[in-house]
């Protein structure tokens, strides 16, 4: 098996093609709702955490904005500095990107003074996945500690097509997660 540095940097080299592949105009139209099978999962009212996508990474904001229109909160992963334990403060209008600020990472995250939330429903990054809901993430361990201490009604990966990679080194205290939504198909639940 290959080792997991390697595999991270495999994954997102092609993560990258695979996005770059894509016409700008289809990918505006792709992740702008979750499937129905996922909505029916979801609890009303419940506190939806997405992320504020990184370069290459599945537009999960769109996930954000069609929650907040429908009167759920939003919450965004939020560091105080690398290698604290990461927290969800409320993204307020995930319309405006303007009451974001950078996290010690570079991803943009609510500002301090912003309401501390807990997820009831997540939708996570990462950058290889298994058809049976295995996750490898960026390697810090964030949403791993989260989950196993926090764990919500549902995890979910928001994931590309390629980043599905059957034979990942999973560990542990690697958490499964409940389903991952790719443009192309649902797979799970779990």
């Amino acid at each position: 098996m290959i080792e997991k540095k390697q595999l991270r940097a495999e994954l997102k080299r092609r993560r990258a093609e695979h996005v770059a592949a894509i016409p700008e105009f289809q990918r505006a139209l792709l992740f702008r709702r979750p499937p129905e099978p996922v909505m029916a999962m979801v609890p009303e009212g419940a506190v939806i955490s997405v992320f504020h996508e990184m370069t290459g990474e599945v537009p999960a904001s769109n996930y954000g904005r069609w929650f907040y229109e429908r009167g759920h909160r939003i919450a965004l992963p939020w560091l105080e500095s690398r290698g604290a334990p990461m927290r969800f403060r409320e993204w307020t209008n995930p319309f405006l990107d303007d009451l974001l600020v950078p996290d010690p990472y570079g991803a943009m995250q609510p500002s301090p003074n912003a309401e501390l939330l807990v997820p009831e429903v997540m939708f996570c990054p990462l950058l290889g996945f298994t058809s049976s809901g295995g996750r490898i993430g960026y390697g810090a361990g964030y949403y791993d500690r989260w989950l196993a201490e926090n764990p919500p009604h549902l995890a979910i990966g928001l994931a590309w097509d390629c980043q599905l990679e059957e034979d990942l080194p999973i560990e542990p205290h690697d958490v499964p997660l409940h389903a991952v939504i790719t443009p192309t198909r649902l797979y799970g639940p779990f």
